[in-house]
């Protein structure tokens, strides 16, 4: 890739912290039109898809949108999603990767890798929800 001054500093403002994201969510966050360090949305989406295709990025859909995070170096997991919130939280499950690998041995298949994303509604946004019902309020 051609290094570029907004490559660069994508580059550091995708990689500075571990976070999923998609292209709108990181484009809030960098310097607006005018602003030192300004980067166009048609820059961002390119770059984002070049450090995909690079390895450096993995990207997943999630409700219609293009969702993004660390794949270099990082170990392997999987998700669960709120449905309300639209908050991931990442888990490893050593016994989920022996279900994958036994299953796959009865296959004949070879595993390369796996994605699971578990959707559901988050402990928080649970209880939020039960304390609004009138049955729970008596």
């Amino acid at each position: 890739m051609r290094q570029t001054s907004q490559r660069k500093f994508l580059i550091d403002a995708v990689f500075s912290e571990h976070d999923h994201f998609d292209a709108d969510e990181l484009i809030d966050r960098l310097p607006r039109r005018g602003q030192e360090n300004y980067v166009s949305s048609a820059t961002v989406y390119r770059t984002l898809r070049e450090f995909v295709d690079a390895g450096l990025l993995k990207s997943f859909q999630l409700d219609g949108r293009t969702v993004y995070e660390l794949d270099y170096g990082y170990p392997a997991h999987d998700h669960l999603y709120c449905t309300r919130c639209r908050k991931l939280i990442e888990f490893q499950s050593e016994p989920l990767v022996q279900i994958r690998d036994e299953v796959a041995a009865e296959m004949g298949f070879r595993v390369s890798g796996h994605r699971m994303i578990v959707q559901g509604v988050c402990k928080d946004c649970g209880k939020a929800r039960r304390k609004k019902r009138k049955q729970d309020l008596v």
